[in-house]
């Protein structure tokens, strides 16, 4: 079993910058593909980043792709999510999740974190 934590959601300003953290115990991460979702109020959960095990790749969604950096330490079992020029609508609860293989991360995940509070005025 891998339990992931996540940290560093908060309330920000339009325009501002935010650094997630995921932790993951129980288990290396370190063969994992790793990813970040996000859910709004009344919205479906999205995939918005993905990274292989090795960061040889990563998936961006379209509405973050050039503002969010996704990122991961093997030797510290930690994954991380740096959002630049966040805007009102990257409001949402954001979670972390695992998954055994890099075409499965963004469809079904194995593992999920308990998801961090990110709440941007305007």
């Amino acid at each position: 079993q891998v339990q992931l934590v996540e940290s560093g959601g908060g309330l920000v300003q339009a325009g501002d910058s935010l650094r997630l953290s995921c932790a993951a115990s129980g288990r290396t991460i370190s063969s994992y593909a790793m990813g970040w979702f996000r859910q709004a109020p009344g919205r479906e959960r999205e995939c918005v980043s993905a990274i292989t095990w090795n960061s040889g790749r990563r998936y961006y969604g379209d509405s973050v792709r050039g503002r969010f950096t996704i990122s991961r330490d093997n030797a510290k079992n930690t994954v991380s999510l740096q959002m630049n020029s966040l805007k009102p609508e990257d409001t949402a609860v954001y979670y972390c999740a695992a998954s055994e293989s890099y075409s499965d991360i963004r469809y079904r995940p194995d593992y999920w974190g308990q998801g961090t509070q990110v709440t941007v005025s305007s």
